[in-house]
C-alpha cells in the first residue's frame, strides 16, 4: 500500500501494510527474525474522533474509553496479538525499564518508559507524538525490548539501560540484538534551547557533537535524536549492521502521524508494538 508518508531518504526502512483496513509500519530487519510480532500505528484506521481521529489506542489522552479499546482490537488483529496481551507504559520521561513477567499480562506500569520481556504472546507497548521508539529483539535468547525516549530518555540513554538489563536478565549479547529506532521527530524539526544541549555535551563524546547538533542563528539549535539513538546503541554494543534507523519523521507526516510538535496536547498517540511469536511444536 502507499500511505503518502514523506521519508527522509530511499532507505528501505519500512514495509507499509494493511490488514483489514488497518494501516502500519513493520520493519524487515525485525520481521527476518521470524520470532516477532511487531509494528507501528499510525493515525489511520480506527474510530476516534476529533483530536484523536482516529487510530489512538492511548487512554490517557482524553479520548473515548470505548473508542480506544476498538483500536486495539482492531490494531492487535492487524499484528497478530491479542488485545487482552497488550501491556503498556504510563511514560514520564524517566530512564525506568521494567522486566514483565507472564502475570503482568495487561498491566500498566507507572513510572516506566521501558519494557523487556521473554514471555511469548505478550505484546510491549508504547506511546509517541514525536519522542522515539526504540526496539530490541534478541533472536538467541528469545527476548525483546521496547523503550520510549524522548530527550531525557536519550540523555539519561534507555537504550543502554534497557540493553544491559537484557543482559543481567536474559544473558542477551548486544552483539545478537537487532534493533530498530522508530517514526519520531527529526534533526530538521527539532529545535531545543541551549539548555537541552548542554546536557548533550555533559553526556556524550565531544567528537560526536557535530553530527548531533548545530546552532542557529536565532542561539537554538537542530538536535538529531535519531543519531544520538544510533550512538548509544553502537556503544552499548550492538553492531552497526544489525540496527534499522528511521526516515520517517512524525512533525514531517502530521496527517499521518500525530504530532506534539504541530497540534500540542490536542491529539492522540501513535503507539509501538512487540510481542514474542507464540510458537507451536508438533509431534511426529
Amino acid at each position: 500500500m502507499n500511505l503518502g508518508l514523506h521519508y527522509k531518504n530511499q532507505d528501505h526502512i519500512f514495509d507499509e501494510k494493511e490488514v483489514n483496513g488497518v494501516p502500519f509500519l513493520s520493519y524487515p530487519m525485525l520481521e527476518e527474525t521470524g520470532i516477532v510480532n511487531h509494528g507501528f500505528s499510525t493515525r489511520l484506521g480506527g474510530v476516534s474522533k476529533g483530536c484523536w481521529a482516529t487510530m489512538n489506542i492511548s487512554t490517557t489522552r482524553g479520548d473515548d474509553p470505548e473508542d480506544v479499546r476498538e483500536n486495539q482490537r482492531r490494531i492487535a488483529g492487524a499484528i497478530g496479538v491479542q488485545p487482552e496481551d497488550m501491556t503498556f507504559t504510563n511514560q514520564t520521561h524517566t530512564t525506568n525499564v521494567a522486566v514483565v513477567k507472564a502475570g503482568d499480562k495487561g498491566k500498566r506500569f507507572q513510572e516506566t518508559d521501558g519494557m523487556i520481556t521473554d514471555v511469548p504472546g505478550i505484546c510491549l507497548v508504547t506511546f509517541y507524538a514525536d519522542c522515539v521508539p526504540l526496539y530490541f529483539v534478541d533472536p538467541v535468547k528469545k527476548a525483546i525490548g521496547l523503550s520510549h525516549s524522548g530527550w531525557r530518555g536519550t540523555v539519561g540513554k534507555i537504550g543502554k539501560v534497557t540493553i544491559e538489563l537484557m543482559q543481567k536478565t536474559y544473558g542477551s549479547d548486544p552483539e545478537d540484538i537487532i534493533a530498530a529506532i522508530g517514526p519520531s521527530i527529526c534533526r530538521d524539526c527539532y529545535e531545543v534551547s541551549g539548555d537541552v544541549i548542554q546536557q548533550f555535551r555533559e553526556n556524550f563524546d565531544e567528537a560526536y557533537w557535530p553530527e548531533l547538533f548545530y546552532k542557529k542563528e536565532n542561539g537554538k539549535y537542530q538536535l538529531d535524536l535519531w543519531r544520538a539513538n544510533e550512538r548509544i546503541f553502537t556503544e552499548a554494543g550492538i553492531r552497526e549492521d544489525h540496527i534499522a534507523v528511521t526516515n520517517v519523521c512524525t512533525h514531517c507526516n502530521p496527517d499521518i502521524l500525530f504530532s506534539h510538535r504541530t497540534t500540542g496536547d490536542k491529539r492522540g498517540n501513535v503507539s509501538a508494538f512487540l510481542a514474542l511469536k507464540q510458537m507451536t511444536t508438533r509431534g511426529v
